[in-house]
C-alpha cells in the first residue's frame, strides 16, 4: 500500500478526465470542479474506456456508451447505472495529485457466452 503520483492537478481541466500510469497501474483522474477522483480506466458496465466515452457535467460522470452515470461528489448511482464506481483515495500535495493504491481496482464482468450471434438461428 502506497501513495502513488498521478499527475499535476493543473493537467486535469475542470470537468475532464485524464488517463495516467501510476507506477504500472492505469488510473483515470476525474476533475469534477469540486475535487478530484481516481478511478479504474473502464466503465463497470461493459469495459468501455472512460477516457474516451466518459463525460463530466454538473459533478456527474456519464459513460456515453450506455448512459451509466455516477455523482462524483457522493458516488451515488444515477441514470442507468447498476454498479457502483470504484475509487482510489486521492490527496493533493501542493499541485501534485496522489492516489492510495493497495491493489489495482477492477470490475467483474459477466462472461460472454457467444449466444448473441445465434439468437436468430
Amino acid at each position: 500500500m502506497s501513495w502513488r503520483y498521478l499527475c499535476e492537478a493543473a493537467e486535469v481541466a475542470e470537468n475532464s478526465l485524464k488517463l495516467v500510469d501510476a507506477e504500472g497501474v492505469r488510473i483515470v483522474v476525474a476533475n469534477y470542479g469540486g475535487g478530484f477522483r481516481a478511478i479504474p480506466p473502464i466503465c463497470p458496465h461493459m469495459e468501455e474506456p472512460l477516457e474516451e466515452s466518459g463525460v463530466i457535467a454538473n459533478c456527474v460522470l456519464t459513460c456515453t456508451k450506455h448512459l451509466w452515470a455516477w455523482d462524483l461528489r457522493s458516488l451515488d448511482l444515477m441514470g442507468e447505472a447498476e454498479k457502483p464506481l470504484k475509487t482510489y483515495e486521492v490527496k493533493q500535495e501542493g499541485g501534485r495529485l496522489l492516489a492510495l493504491v493497495e491493489e489495482e481496482l477492477t470490475y467483474d464482468f459477466e462472461e460472454d457466452t457467444g449466444d448473441d450471434d445465434d439468437f436468430f438461428n
